[in-house]
């Protein structure tokens, strides 16, 4: 039975201090109960010694210091997983958010994943067709590839994402084929035409959709890539699909991770970003590619609007080193 502590602090923004905790880890989940039963998520961001700083996943709007409780769950974030996925719309958090009956998992993964051995590794060679006559002539998308594609603003990358979402396909007509679609900090006018244009065109029923709108906690926007990843990795390499991840947009991923860092005062590196924002973006595209001995393959379409439309800009800069 998880201990609960009665020992906030202090509660600054999105954050909270809870001192004399026991065997409290890093991007450990925990629970807080107010006063009045309703109950809020929160992730550890820090621990030192015995005091614990954690993250809202939620507002903090109502958290009394005295009256309320935080549970630690004594596991990292994880996601249900099973083929009851394809075709259904989720919140950043992995929650159903389509109206659909809940997922009863066949398993869960942690969000985080695992890095994939380099010796264990398959070179990509097979052809993903999307459809888009530029992309298939000049820029060939291959199973288990990272191919980036930089916006400037106002450009139509939305909806290039959405064609290449609904047209993609393996030249093998009996392989199994899926396309795991996450939009981050996005507008719901944007999120509206997505889940629409896919269910226009029936490409709903392979796709698994994760939509995080702006005005949802930035901490909400850094797990809904990781999440989109762990769904495909268990299309891919538990189920043996081809699977595509279309990742859009980038830059907003980046921005809340700024804010999370500035939250922590960290000190910050190039233009306010964490030093150590080339490593965070390279455990989330690094999950992409094929092994050996496993039919699946896990191919990623990064999307990024480039602020200013300078492409020295850390988040094009450390994307393009990356992929």
């Amino acid at each position: 039975m998880p201990i609960e502590y009665k020992t906030i602090e202090e509660v600054a923004g999105p954050l909270m201090l809870v001192r004399d905790v026991e065997n409290v880890t890093y991007n450990e989940m925990g629970v807080i109960e107010l006063a009045n039963g309703e109950i809020r998520r929160c992730r550890v961001l820090e621990v030192d010694g015995s005091n614990a700083l954690v993250q809202l996943f939620e507002s903090s709007i109502g958290i009394n210091l005295s009256n309320s409780k935080v549970r630690f769950l004594g596991k990292p974030m994880e996601f249900g997983v099973s083929e009851d996925i394809l075709g259904r719309v989720f919140d950043g958090l992995g929650n159903p958010i389509d109206g659909g009956p809940p997922i009863i998992p066949e398993k869960r993964m942690n969000i985080n994943g695992l890095p994939m051995n380099p010796v264990a590794r398959d070179y990509p060679s097979e052809f993903i067709q999307t459809g888009v006559s530029a992309i298939d002539g000049l820029n060939t998308l291959v199973r288990g590839q990272k191919l980036p594609i930089f916006s400037g603003s106002g450009l139509p990358h939305a909806k290039l994402a959405a064609q290449i979402a609904r047209q993609a396909k393996t030249r093998g007509a009996k392989e199994p084929f899926a396309v795991v679609f996450a939009a981050i900090g996005i507008t719901f006018e944007e999120a509206n035409f997505f889940i629409e244009s896919f269910k226009e065109s029936g490409a709903i029923d392979r796709t698994v959709l994760f939509v995080n709108l702006a005005n949802d906690p930035a901490i909400e926007r850094i797990s809904t890539p990781r999440l989109a990843l762990t769904a495909s990795e268990y299309l891919a390499f538990d189920k043996g699909m081809h699977v595509l991840v279309i990742l859009t947009d980038i830059t907003n991923y980046a921005d809340a991770l700024r804010e999370v860092s500035a939250a922590k005062k960290e000190i910050p590196g190039r233009r306010g970003y964490p030093g150590y924002m080339y490593t965070d973006l390279a455990t989330i595209y690094e999950r992409a590619g094929r092994q050996k001995s496993k039919p699946g393959s896990i191919t990623m379409i990064p999307i990024l609007t480039m602020p200013e439309d300078d492409k020295t800009h850390p988040i094009p800069d450390l994307t393009g080193y990356i992929t």
